[in-house]
């Protein structure tokens, strides 16, 4: 108990006796375990020692007088001695001159004693304790009884005794009152982790928040106030539009000459009540089914456009459609930045016209293709009348072409816009429609059952473009660029029609003519569904120079971008490259018989002709294209990994999808289009380095400033996708089959060097010959419309590959390369081991008389003298065939010999069937997805 409360206590002081010779404890006050205080309770703070508890240089303490036991107020058993005088009321007792405190010992503090009876020294360093029963205990004051005026000092040092009674049983510290408090930052923090963080960051989070918002409001009050208004958008509308101009390629230094433009823009302003409601529906059944609901903004589209960081697309409103259509300048932005503003633009537009205002300047103002701006002119081009006289399905046809309306113009038979069209796009508005009669509650829309009943409409115009008169390549080129635009630029199809852009391209007219005429070479008798692909790039930039489109750009899809049709074992030289960079060397030896079966099959693989080749190694695999060996070889080195390769090469991604994964890839299984292949060899022609294809070179404004594309940074560096010795000993292996195997027709007679691979599916489904110089890659691809065998006349014989579409190569290439300097191809580098895939003979098996009597190393220790290793000479040196080579006519000692000497069954070469040409899938039906009938 305190020294104030036990002077109130029972009217007097009781105080604990010291020892006679020493100073005594310390008033009686209770203290934290450990060290003993160094002030007393209530008093003055001694001054801190150096040197011990006190310091010897401390002046001596007063010593305390006795107090009389007749006092009551005092403790009894103390008498005052005489002469003393009494403590004025408030006056704190003095200890005697001389007289120091006592220094309590062993850590030990008072206790308190029952009333009446002496306090009595603690014995063996024992601690004393407070009575439980004992009503002063814990040092507090009773409920009742007066309350001296000191208390209310006593209450404050004690409290603070208290707390420092805590802290220095934790550090050595001295409690008591008035002893110095423990610093807050020493005193240990036992909280959990998140509850410290959360006592020091919330505040700063909240000032950062609270400036978040308030930044947040001042961006938006300014990028509301800078968007345009209403008025803008009808000067907007006054404006003139004007038609995109394409241009060929320059020649040199000259100006590009004109191609083409996209035609005069169509365009007649109507009323909203000239629209039907039929045809309102159909519209926003395609577009935005809750517009009359809705917002001015697509919430979800916001979001997903600034995760995406504007490359997301789609979810655009009515509203931000129109704006975007309107201020044609938000074309030239980036894709997020153009989308915020798209978006302030659409608010407030929303906040300043009505919906139907808004809808009817949309519908005035979208593209729907053939040059129609608004939906009066659509009716008029797609229906021949005015849209008050449109039906439910017309208007919903029309509604569908606003979203690609360059696709949908003219969907072609059989074409992937026509596939999508009908299994996509027409689905998705009959169940709009429905979903919009059961909202509105049969307000708008159509009931679920005449809803699933609306048909396209069969009344829809053919459409022939203009341009196309008199010039088939040109209705072609058109939509190629166009679409090709609006999809690296990022530029819309109605800003295209309209607003003027200035398109330059890499299209050549004079190889584009080329590329027409060099189908002439084909045997007489084709079918006449017979899709003729040819498309050439350039390997150092990945641009398109030339493409085939077809006879008439109103009724053939194109030909070369666009048809697909299977690879055949044009697809084989992926798996070569493929199995190159896993360093299995060109010599390396597989089996190449016939009939083989694999894991994964369910029937044996076959070679054209059931041709038996034996032990063969890559080259010779690759020139008489063997099947066995290049299924072997692609189980080997993983089928997902040869289509990951051939993808990175210039493969579309889709084409993966166009049939099953599996070993059979090897053999062209997928569909390909002659785009995908002429950009994937000239991989092969570049070293190693691929370029996407492309055939905008750039893109001007009306302002005159430039566009930049999207894959910018790839067209500038392109991506280095095989080692340039891996490229090197790949080509190396394709001119063998164009100097030795199935692929002589296409050497050219300037004796240049080619290289490439020869494709025939099974029942030559389809012909392919993909080749290539150091300077451009084509590919040549045969197929039909209706999907069956090719056919010509009897003259023509088997068809294949290397009889068919190599011709077609050549008599293109040939004007193509005219007056380009020859260049040749980098040496083979011989990369990888050679290695021997051949199975192990069983222990029971004895080797015939012709096999040597010693099993075979893994490499053979003899090379066959036709192919010399690296150190005896150049490989396409013809002095390095071996002594045993018959001598040849001089105009066959050559690498270009007439025909006549490659028809000579001595001709020395590679082991093949008696045919030349491809040595495809013929008669293996179970090779590729079509099977004879």
């Amino acid at each position: 108990m305190s020294t104030e409360r036990r002077r109130n206590a029972e009217g007097g002081r009781r105080r604990a006796e010291g020892p006679d010779d020493g100073s005594r404890g310390d008033g009686g006050r209770r203290r934290a375990a450990g060290p003993p205080r160094e002030e007393r309770a209530g008093g003055r703070r001694r001054p801190d020692s150096e040197d011990g508890f006190w310091g010897d240089d401390q002046p001596a303490p007063r010593s305390r007088r006795a107090r009389p036991p007749q006092d009551g107020a005092r403790s009894e058993g103390r008498p005052r001695p005489e002469g003393g005088r009494r403590r004025a009321e408030g006056e704190r007792p003095r200890r005697p001159d001389g007289e120091r405190r006592r220094r309590p010992e062993d850590g030990d503090r008072p206790r308190r004693r029952p009333d009446g009876q002496r306090p009595r020294r603690p014995e063996d360093g024992q601690r004393p304790r407070r009575r439980p029963d004992d009503p002063r205990a814990g040092g507090r004051r009773r409920s009742s009884g007066p309350r001296d005026p000191r208390d209310r000092e006593h209450g404050a040092r004690s409290e603070g005794r208290r707390q420092g009674g805590r802290a220095a049983a934790g550090s050595g510290g001295r409690g008591g009152g008035g002893g110095r408090r423990r610093p807050r930052q020493d005193e240990p923090d036992d909280r959990p982790w998140w509850k410290r963080f959360l006592s020091k960051a919330w505040k700063p989070a909240l000032a950062v928040f609270g400036l978040m918002i308030i930044g947040g409001v001042a961006a938006f009050a300014v990028l509301y106030s800078m968007a345009p208004d209403e008025k803008e958008l009808a000067r907007n509308a006054e404006k003139e539009a004007s038609a995109t101009q394409i241009m060929w390629a320059a020649e040199g230094e000259e100006e590009p000459e004109l191609a083409l433009t996209t035609g005069d823009v169509k365009r007649v302003v109507i009323q909203r009540e000239d629209i039907p409601e039929e045809v309102v529906d159909g519209v926003l059944a395609a577009e935005q089914a809750t517009f009359y609901e809705d917002p001015g903004i697509n919430l979800k589209g916001i979001g997903r456009a600034i995760l995406s960081r504007g490359e997301a697309g789609g979810g655009s409103t009515i509203t931000q459609q129109m704006a975007r259509n309107y201020y044609s300048e938000l074309d030239g932005e980036p894709p997020l930045t153009r989308k915020i503003r798209e978006i302030f633009i659409a608010i407030k537009l929303d906040q300043q016209l009505d919906p139907d205002q808004i809808l009817t300047t949309y519908l005035n103002t979208i593209y729907f293709g053939r040059g129609a701006s608004g939906i009066e002119m659509a009716a008029q081009e797609y229906f021949g009348k005015s849209v008050s006289e449109l039906d439910r399905a017309e208007g919903a046809y029309l509604g569908i072409i606003i979203q690609m309306p360059s696709n949908f113009e003219n969907p072609e038979e059989g074409s992937w816009t026509e596939t999508y069209l009908n299994e996509e796009r027409w689905p998705y508005v009959q169940r709009q429609l429905a979903a919009m009669y059961e909202n509105t509650g049969g307000e708008r829309g159509l009931p679920e059952a005449e809803a699933k009943k609306l048909e396209i409409p069969d009344s829809i115009i053919a459409y022939e473009p203009e341009v196309a008169e008199g010039d088939p390549k040109l209705g072609y080129v058109r939509n190629a660029v166009l679409n090709e635009v609006t999809e690296r630029y990022d530029i819309s199809g109605g800003a295209l029609a309209t607003e003027g852009f200035v398109v330059k391209t890499s299209l050549d007219p004079d190889l584009m003519d080329a590329a027409a005429e060099a189908f002439s070479v084909l045997p007489p008798g084709e079918a006449e569904d017979t899709m003729k692909g040819l498309t050439a790039v350039d390997p150092a930039t990945g641009q398109i120079v030339a493409f085939h489109g077809g006879p008439n750009v109103a009724e053939w899809e194109n030909n070369s971008l666009t048809h697909q049709t299977q690879a055949g074992s044009a697809y084989k030289p992926y798996v070569l490259a493929r199995a190159l960079m896993d360093d299995i060397g060109l010599r390396t030896v597989l089996d190449g018989d016939s009939g083989l079966e694999y894991p994964g099959l369910a029937n044996p693989v076959n070679n054209s002709g059931n041709v038996d080749y034996g032990p063969v190694d890559l080259i010779e695999s690759t020139a008489s294209s063997v099947n066995t060996s290049f299924v072997d070889l692609a189980i080997r080195v993983g089928e997902a990994r040869v289509d990951e390769l051939a993808v990175d090469m210039g493969v579309d991604p889709a084409r993966q999808e166009t049939s099953t994964l599996g070993p059979l890839i090897a053999l062209g299984t997928h569909q390909v289009n002659a785009l995908d292949m002429a950009s994937a060899y000239a991989t092969f022609a570049n070293e190693g380095r691929h370029f996407p294809a492309h055939m905008v070179t750039e893109v001007i404004d009306k302002e005159g400033n430039p566009r930049p594309p999207k894959d910018a940074d790839e067209i500038e560096s392109g991506k280095e996708v095989l080692t340039s010795a891996v490229a090197a000993d790949a080509t190396y292996a394709m001119q063998m089959a164009v100097q030795e195997g199935g692929a002589r027709n296409a050497a050219l007679s300037d004796g240049r060097d080619v290289a490439g691979k020869t494709g025939t599916s099974s029942d030559a489904v389809s012909a392919w010959f993909v080749g290539y110089t150091p300077q451009l890659s084509t590919a040549v691809g045969l197929s039909r419309r209706s999907g069956e065998p090719l056919q010509f006349d009897a003259s023509a014989g088997e068809i294949f590959g290397g009889t068919t579409s190599a011709k077609v190569w050549k008599a293109f290439m040939e004007t193509a390369m005219e007056g380009v300097e020859a260049r040749s191809f980098p040496a083979p580098q011989w990369v990888g081991e050679d290695q021997m895939f051949m199975p192990t003979p069983s222990p029971s098996e004895e080797p015939s008389e012709e096999e040597p009597s010693e099993e075979p190393s893994e490499v053979p220790s003899e090379e066959p003298s036709e192919e010399p290793t690296e150190e005896e000479c150049d490989p396409r040196d013809r002095e390095c065939q071996g002594e045993d080579t018959p001598e040849l006519p001089d105009e066959c000692d050559s690498w270009f010999p007439p025909d006549h000497c490659n028809e000579d069954d001595d001709q020395p070469g590679f082991p093949g069937p008696p045919d030349t040409g491809d040595q495809g899938n013929n008669g293996n039906s179970n090779s590729l997805l079509r099977p004879r009938d």
